[in-house]
C-alpha cells in the first residue's frame, strides 16, 4: 500500500485510514507494507497495489501539486486498469481537473477525474454527513464521516458521484452529491476517520486491492459489530436531516 504524502496530507485523522485497512487485513492473517511516499521518495509501482492520499491545507497542496503531477505519468495509467486509491479532501481536489485556491493561485489537478473545486467565499463546510452511497451495490448503503473544507467541488457530464448527502453539505452544498468514484478510485471529502465507521467501504477497496493484486476478491467477514454500532449511531442522529447543515 502507498502513502501520498503523509507528512504534509494527514489533516483531521485521514491516517486513521490506513491504520484501518492494515488492521481488517491482519485480522485475516494477511501481510501488509505500507509505503510511505513523500516529495523525494523512489518507488517502484509494480509493488503498489493500493494507494491513499489524504486531505492538508491549501499551503500543502501547493507544496506537493509538482511532485504528484509528475508521478501522474505512473500512477495515472495504473487507476485507468484498475489500482485502488481512496482521495480524501486535498487529493480528491487534485485527481480532479483544477482547484482554484482562497487567494485565486490555480493548481492544476492531474485530470484522472471529471471535478473541479474553488474556494468558497463563504463559511467552511464543517460537520458530520450522512449519505447514501450510488456509485456501488453495497450493503449498508449508508456512509458516514466529517466533512471540513473550504472548497466547492463540481462534477462535469463524465463524472460519477460517490453518494447522495442527506445531511451535511458534501461536495459544493447546492446539488447534495458527495465525491467522485472512476474505476476502483473514490474521492470524497470525508474525514472522521471515513473507514473505521464504514467497514464496508474499507472492505470494498480491500476487495478491489485483492483483484487488482493477484485476480481474486474473496474476503472472510470479520465480526464488526462495533463499528457498525457506530455507524448506525450517526446515521441515527443525523440522518433524518436533508440538505445543507
Amino acid at each position: 500500500m502507498g502513502h501520498l504524502y503523509p507528512a504534509e496530507m494527514s489533516l483531521y485523522g485521514d491516517r486513521g485510514n490506513v491504520l484501518a485497512l492494515i488492521r481488517r487485513l491482519q485480522w485475516r492473517g494477511m501481510a501488509v507494507e505500507v509505503v510511505p511516499i513523500e516529495r523525494d521518495t523512489l518507488v517502484d509501482w509494480q509493488t503498489i497495489d493500493l494507494l491513499f492520499m489524504g486531505g492538508g491545507e491549501d499551503s500543502h497542496q501547493v507544496r506537493i501539486a509538482d511532485d504528484f503531477r509528475r508521478r501522474a505519468e505512473a500512477i495515472v495509467p495504473r487507476l485507468r486498469r484498475g489500482l485502488p486509491m481512496l482521495a480524501i479532501c486535498g487529493a480528491y481536489q487534485l485527481l480532479g481537473q483544477e482547484y482554484v485556491t482562497a487567494d485565486g493561485r490555480r493548481l492544476s489537478g492531474v485530470g484522472f477525474l471529471d471535478v473541479h473545486t474553488e474556494a468558497a467565499s463563504d463559511r467552511r463546510q464543517i460537520g458530520n454527513v450522512v449519505a447514501e452511497i450510488e456509485a456501488m451495490d453495497i450493503t449498508p448503503k449508508t456512509l458516514v464521516g466529517f466533512e471540513n473544507h473550504g472548497g466547492r467541488t463540481f462534477l462535469g457530464p463524465g463524472a460519477i458521484p460517490l453518494a447522495s448527502v442527506s445531511k451535511g453539505s458534501g461536495n459544493n452544498g447546492t446539488d447534495c452529491t458527495e465525491g467522485a468514484v472512476r474505476n476502483h478510485v473514490i474521492g470524497t471529502y470525508l474525514h472522521g476517520s471515513l473507514l473505521p465507521k464504514n467497514p464496508h467501504l474499507a472492505d470494498r477497496l480491500l476487495e478491489w486491492t485483492l483483484a487488482y493484486k493477484a485476480g481474486e476478491c474473496r474476503l472472510e467477514p470479520l465480526a464488526d459489530d462495533w463499528e457498525y454500532r457506530a455507524h448506525q449511531d450517526v446515521v441515527a442522529r443525523y440522518g433524518r436531516v436533508r440538505g445543507r447543515q
